[in-house]
């Protein structure tokens, strides 16, 4: 029995719900990673040794990444029980709730140490809404999708993680170029209390979306999972394990945002913190077309390719612009920075969200992208502490820092290396594993 299609004009919905809801949630994701990487190691920690403050800032950028994998459990458990919408809207909500409450938090000098307390649980809150929020994204619109173009309906929400870091970029600017003293008192507040109409925006698009057909059919014909992390490690999880190893691609996105930022504005180097916001900010203008055109050519030539061009291709060109940042060359800088980030690391970027989602069946997809991704993920928000340790006391071993970062692009080759290839394969047989829906699959993709 076939999927039934979606309702006119609700692929485009559930891409545009997916797009905006992403670029809200990554807006407030990314603009801590501004923030810890130029504001809060004066707010938050000890001042008195920079060195550390900035290694412990940095770290609590991790701790998002690590309460990923726990919030994926939950959320993905719920997500395959109840629905893709209501995960969707949840998600949204709390990362809005969770931001809204860093802006508003005391600092070190107000209260000592329950300050970086505070911050961390926050930012615990953040990572746990993260960890819902693309998977439940991702099924929502690749189970909407036209079979044929799914790559580029789901590569919507890429972008619009795209969108809001670009977003929270240009917010940032004009406050990073405030007076110090208006800067660390009130100025590096005003991007967070924003996320209130964030999450208000959010809401509103959200919960007028319709649930997928693949769900309802799932819920109507066989009922829903009653667990499906059992049947998703029974029948998936080589999977899941494919889905840990490629997510480490991430590690490009979280060190070339927070890492590099954070060397770049250094005394070893000397870039005016504006300049280098800009280069973040024009790299993610790139991707927002550089993601849905990879995306379009992985529904031709495979997603497998395509992934391939991205991962590896990330492993030479964060060589390079970490290079480039080392000579000091803003030009050079500039220029290695959007085709590193805005143009090849957008290949993987926004090809993944049909790759991994295409690898899972209906009644257990949402949970393993989101088990899957965030575990990844986790190893991905650490590596911009691993990068600082790398990097010595003086913070300038950039090319310790870039291999660190080549050598984490190679577990995510080798996954696309072993993965199907399903651009061709019908929404209803993905992720099947029983012989007679194993067998159609092989004359549709033949």
């Amino acid at each position: 029995m076939s999927v039934p299609a979606a309702p006119p004009g609700q692929p485009r919905k559930a891409a545009t719900a997916a797009w905006i809801g992403s670029a809200l949630e990554y807006y407030d994701f990314f603009i801590y990673g501004s923030a810890a990487a130029l504001i809060f190691p004066e707010v938050f920690f000890d001042e008195s040794d920079p060195a550390t403050a900035t290694l412990l800032s940095l770290a609590t950028f991790g701790v998002a990444y690590a309460a990923r994998p726990v919030g994926a459990l939950f959320l993905g458990h719920f997500g395959d029980r109840v629905g893709r919408k209501k995960i969707m809207v949840f998600t949204l909500i709390l990362m809005g709730l969770s931001t809204f409450l860093i802006g508003c938090l005391p600092t070190r000098d107000q209260v000592g140490t329950v300050a970086p307390v505070l911050l961390v649980l926050c930012r615990v809150l953040q990572g746990i809404s993260a960890a819902g929020e693309q998977a439940s994204a991702n099924s929502m619109t690749l189970e909407h999708a036209p079979p044929q173009r799914r790559g580029f309906f789901t590569s919507f929400t890429l972008s619009g993680t795209q969108g809001g870091q670009l977003l929270a970029t240009l917010v940032f600017i004009p406050v990073a170029a405030l007076p110090d003293d208006q800067l660390m008192s009130w100025g590096w507040r005003v991007p967070f209390w924003m996320s209130v109409a964030v999450a208000v925006a959010g809401f509103v698009i959200r919960r007028k979306l319709e649930e997928t057909p693949a769900f309802t059919r799932q819920a109507a014909s066989e009922g829903v999972v009653k667990l499906p992390l059992a049947i998703l490690m029974r029948e998936h999880w080589a999977d899941v394990l494919r889905v840990v190893a490629a997510a480490l691609i991430a590690s490009v996105s979280t060190i070339f945002t927070v890492w590099a930022l954070s060397y770049a504005t250094s005394d070893a180097v000397g870039m005016s913190r504006s300049s280098m916001l800009w280069v973040g900010a024009l790299a993610n203008l790139v991707a927002l077309g550089a993601i849905p055109a990879w995306a379009t050519l992985s529904d031709r030539v495979g997603r497998r390719p395509v992934f391939l061009v991205g991962a590896a291709g990330s492993a030479v060109m964060m060589v390079l612009y970490l290079w480039a940042i080392s000579t000091g060359s803003y030009p050079l800088t500039l220029v290695l920075g959007i085709v590193t980030f805005g143009v090849v690391y957008s290949a993987a970027n926004g090809v993944w969200p049909a790759f991994y989602g295409e690898m899972f069946s209906t009644r257990v997809r949402l949970s393993g992208m989101a088990i899957g991704t965030q575990i990844g993920f986790a190893v991905a928000g650490f590596a911009v502490t691993f990068a600082a340790q790398i990097a010595g006391p003086d913070g300038d071993d950039w090319s310790s820092v870039a291999l660190f970062t080549a050598a984490l692009c190679v577990p995510p080759v080798l996954a696309a290396l072993t993965a199907r290839e399903t651009h061709t394969i019908p929404t209803e047989l993905l992720g099947e594993r029983s012989p007679a829906t194993a067998k159609q699959a092989e004359k549709v993709t033949a």
